[in-house]
């Protein structure tokens, strides 16, 4: 890493904070500011949280091609700039048309921020650096989130309005902030497509539906982030509500649970996760969580005291922290590493795209599930986290020998050698 990519990347590393604090300042108070604080009721309060996903759903698709035209710099920009807009109007609103308007802009910003910074990292690291990289930039994200909810919960008054406002206007600062950091950075030249016709975004994403160790990846994702992230707020905290007798306070110590391993034992795991191949270390994702959930499964179901049920509820966080803190090295430069030169922003795009359905289907099928059918709410998503442990194993027959392990390779650029020219022998 030259020392100008150094800088750029310490700057984009500031940025990754700064947005994931803005973030965790906001996001756990918006049903209570929008049903209660604005009150306009809880079917307005889940519209509002429908439609940050709708944005992103919509907007995702768009940004991995601008990314690629215009470069991930420039977008990230404007995606701050809508977010601070959306969010500083939506802590103004006191109407439901205007409280959805402000969050489908607060929504597409913060989703287009991902693929943008994501990429950025990929323009200013190498194969040798990128996964440090990308545990640095997930050590940071939860750290702000942990940093930002912990600060804006002791702000807030749901007797008051203005706190929320107040609430609101700092995040659209950060978000501001964050504009005047990143226009600082200075990129180093990437490949891009350029000069190019309007049609050829259809080409590119034929390229990418192509790449069949891409696809497979995306399938993968999408069972990863559906059977753990799109889990946590839903379905696993109802089951553990009604199934374990979970306290609402208990639940707030699960969540630290789950960040306080993440930001341990992140860079140890670091160490473990550089020298394997990362098809096997995803695959020992899905074991861990598949204990997990049998754990979850001993607090609900297995007729514990409510010391022991408590304990084992807690411990089910923390496992998924554990799993959580392997894949941050591995999902993101592998996602880089399968992309063709100067297609990085696309697949980045892509595979947040899939992040966000799995995160919109989730809750829906898990929360209603976990609420009611506890033991089928178990053994479902037991059986989907060892469905990770075969999918990841039959990604890594796809991959290449330095797509799968970039360390064995020394010094060799994987980063352009996405295309599916010489799978490894299974």
């Amino acid at each position: 890493m030259t020392r100008a990519m150094g800088a750029a990347m310490r700057r984009i590393h500031v940025g990754n904070a700064l947005s994931a604090f803005g973030l965790g300042f906001t996001v756990p108070y918006l049903y209570v500011y929008v049903a209660q604080v604005r009150g306009l009721g809880p079917m307005t309060a889940g519209l509002v949280l429908a439609v940050f996903a709708v944005a992103a759903l919509i907007v995702l698709p768009l940004a991995g091609r601008a990314i690629v035209r215009r470069g991930a710099l420039p977008v990230l920009l404007s995606a701050l700039l809508t977010a601070a807009i959306g969010s500083l109007s939506l802590g103004l609103s006191a109407s439901a048309a205007t409280v959805l308007l402000s969050a489908a802009a607060l929504g597409a910003g913060q989703a287009v921020m991902q693929p943008a910074l994501a990429t950025m990292i990929v323009d200013c690291s190498g194969p040798e650096t990128r996964s440090r990289a990308f545990a640095m930039q997930f050590f940071l994200q939860n750290l702000g989130l942990g940093v930002g909810g912990l600060i804006g919960g002791h702000l807030v008054d749901p007797t008051k309005a203005g706190s929320f406002t107040l609430l609101f206007a700092i995040q659209a600062v950060m978000f501001l902030l964050l504009v005047v950091v990143m226009s600082t950075v200075r990129m180093p030249r990437s490949p891009r497509i350029d000069g190019t016709p309007a049609q050829s975004a259809k080409g590119s994403w034929k390229q990418l539906l192509g790449n069949r160790a891409m696809v497979q990846l995306c399938v993968l994702g999408f069972v990863l982030f559906f059977a753990c992230y799109g889990q946590f707020e839903s379905g696993l905290s109802a089951y553990g509500v009604e199934a374990a007798g979970i306290s609402t306070s208990t639940l707030g110590t699960a969540l630290a649970a789950n960040t306080l391993v993440i930001v341990v034992a992140q860079f140890a795991v670091l160490r473990f996760v550089e020298r394997r191949k990362r098809s096997r270390v995803i695959a020992s994702v899905g074991l861990i969580w598949a204990v997990a959930w049998a754990v979850a499964g001993y607090a609900g179901l297995g007729g514990a005291s409510q010391e022991m049920a408590t304990a084992a509820f807690v411990s089910t966080y923390a496992l998924f922290g554990l799993g959580e803190a392997m894949l941050s090295p591995t999902l993101a430069p592998l996602v880089a590493d399968l992309a063709p030169a100067g297609m990085a922003g696309q697949y980045n795009s892509a595979f947040a795209l899939v992040k966000q359905l799995a995160l919109a289907v989730g809750p829906a099928v898990g929360g209603p599930m976990a609420a009611s059918l506890h033991a089928p709410y178990i053994v479902v998503f037991l059986l989907f986290s060892l469905g990770i442990t075969v999918l990841a194993l039959r990604l890594g027959r796809r991959l290449t020998a330095v797509q799968d392990q970039p360390s064995a390779a020394g010094s060799r650029v994987v980063a352009q050698g996405g295309a599916e020219t010489a799978p490894a022998p299974a």
